[in-house]
């Protein structure tokens, strides 16, 4: 019953709920703007962060899109970092796009019809249209109202870091570069680590970048791990690296790890 109960623990803190630390980030000058999305069949809120630079150039530049981007989850912290980051000259200047969350688990989540998993979140399934909705509607509106470059990168944690190595398999052709920040990949089974093989591509000739990371949550990092070692027996000529993070813990490993995240999957 002890570990039962240890275990029910573990996966409620890990299961990708909003961290309990709470952090009082400045909220950056930005732009926001409303999508009626048909796909989501809803309203959602989208903050872009522009570099300091961006005005005073007619250039086009890469996109940064990020699930949990709204002001009070993270879209702050995360568009100070790379104003930071390219003030120094580390990365190149980056839009950011940030989608802020309605029903975080219903969007993060592809389908399960593991009583498990239905458990904690049940209405899991939305991951597709999700992602219908960015490459569709979200892509679309940034595209018209910002000068934006033909690159695209994706960010996310925990549940969010799921949904993109998910998109990284399922619809690898919509981003260039993905970080994956602790993905909670024991959902549905560990289905896309145990699935690694069919469902990603044969040969991604060195054109996509894949960073990911893992925390001292031990559902995570035993599966991130085993996808370590697939892709160092693979030859699908992917440029990737995995971060063992064993000193951090899930609500820690974001910010211990973004900058040095940025640095390597932006850069050229």
């Amino acid at each position: 019953m002890r570990n039962i109960i240890f275990c029910l623990l573990l996966v409620m803190i890990t299961i990708g709920c909003k961290k309990s630390v709470v952090y009082n980030d400045p909220i950056p000058k930005h732009d926001s703007l409303t999508i009626a999305s048909k796909f989501v069949n809803e309203d959602r809120i989208i903050n872009i962060w522009t570099p300091p630079n961006y005005n005073e150039t007619l250039d086009s530049l890469p996109v940064l899109y990020m699930p949990d981007g709204g002001i009070k989850e993270d879209f702050p912290h995360v568009a100070s970092t790379l104003a930071s980051l390219i003030t120094a000259n580390k990365i190149p200047p980056y839009i950011l796009v940030g989608i802020e969350n309605t029903k975080r688990d219903r969007d993060l989540c592809g389908p399960t019809k593991i009583e498990y998993d239905l458990g904690y979140i049940p209405n899991a399934g939305g991951a597709n249209n999700f992602r219908d909705f960015i490459k569709n509607e979200l892509f679309t509106a940034i595209d018209k109202k910002y000068r934006t470059a033909t690159k695209k990168a994706i960010i996310g944690e925990s549940l969010a870091g799921l949904f993109v190595v998910e998109t990284f398999l399922l619809d690898n052709n919509m981003f260039d570069v993905f970080i994956a920040i602790d993905p909670s990949l024991w959902f549905n089974e560990n289905y896309l680590v145990n699935n690694f093989e069919n469902l990603s591509e044969d040969n991604y000739n060195n054109k996509k970048k894949l960073w990911f990371a893992s925390s001292d949550a031990i559902d995570i990092s035993k599966h991130t791990k085993t996808l370590n070692n697939k892709l160092e027996e693979s030859d699908k000529n992917l440029i990737w690296k995995y971060t063992d993070e064993p000193n951090e813990q899930h609500n820690t490993i974001f910010r211990a790890t973004k900058e040095k995240a940025l640095i390597w999957a932006l850069n050229n």
